[in-house]
């Protein structure tokens, strides 16, 4: 891959790194970033967990999710959820789909999402829903089929994030900062809405709120100032530059492990 793709490998890999760390990846969820330069193509793991991804296991995709060289190691089977997402959506420029336990209990019962504390606002005042089965009936649940994608995305229309019934969610963003800071806000909300549920009725942020909220610095742009948020923080001081490698990240005692830019080996 040209060497001018150096670094945003490597933010696609430190991203699904941060995200399973955080908890919002497990084993089979996926991010992904849209070419800086060319619009019609993504750069996507190969299939790996989140957790030990690294700069060199980035490919390159069309957006119709086919990889730009032939492939030598095995592929994640729902690409297309970025693919169908970037053609529908020229201001994305970053996807995450994930299964994070906070929001499953959502995607299970139908329960609309909403911001309930303040970091979430930049999640948008609703997450809409999509239902596999409302377009294809019974299946495996798994979107990987190009109608399936397109539906999908037809699904999250202008929002910042779908979820899926049953299934997990998919969140978009502007950059890659901005969507890890997204993903994780929306599961700190979920786990306090349902705990608030569980006390009785709450009251979420109003429409004028959340526009508010979600215009605070370091929020609504990530990428510019330094953050408040803590997890923005962590990824301005992590980013490495210039062929240097990141120290490595903690969270509580979890040490993520080093992420390098050479190549390992692999069975």
């Amino acid at each position: 891959m040209p060497d001018d793709l150096s670094d945003v490998r490597h933010q696609v890999a430190l991203a699904n790194r941060m995200l399973a760390n955080e908890g919002v990846l497990d084993a089979f969820g996926h991010v992904s970033i849209r070419h800086p330069t060319d619009p019609g193509r993504y750069l996507l793991s190969r299939s790996r967990s989140p957790a030990l991804i690294e700069s060199d296991d980035i490919l390159e995709f069309a957006l119709d999710s086919e990889p730009v060289e032939p492939p030598t190691a095995q592929l994640y089977a729902e690409r297309v959820i970025h693919g169908c997402i970037y053609q529908a959506r020229p201001d994305v420029m970053a996807v995450c789909h994930h299964h994070a336990p906070p929001v499953m209990p959502f995607c299970i019962t139908g329960v609309p999402l909403i911001p309930v504390i303040h970091v979430a606002a930049i999640m948008g005042d609703s997450v809409p829903f999509w239902d596999q089965r409302d377009d294809f009936g019974d299946s495996n649940l798994l979107v990987v089929k190009p109608e399936e994608g397109r539906s999908l995305a037809r699904a999250l229309g202008a929002h910042s994030a779908v979820l899926m019934r049953r299934h997990g969610a998919t969140v978009v963003g502007r950059n890659v900062r901005e969507l890890v800071f997204r993903s994780i806000a929306m599961c700190q909300n979920a786990e306090y809405q349902m705990r608030a549920l569980a006390l009785g009725s709450f009251g979420p942020l109003t429409p004028g709120e959340t526009k508010l909220a979600a215009a605070i610095p370091g929020v609504e742009r990530p990428r510019h100032g330094l953050p408040r948020s803590l997890i923005a923080i962590v990824f301005l001081a992590s980013s490495g530059r210039g062929g240097v490698a990141p120290k490595p990240l903690r969270r509580g005692r979890v040490r993520l492990p080093a992420l390098r830019r050479k190549s390992m080996e692999r069975t």
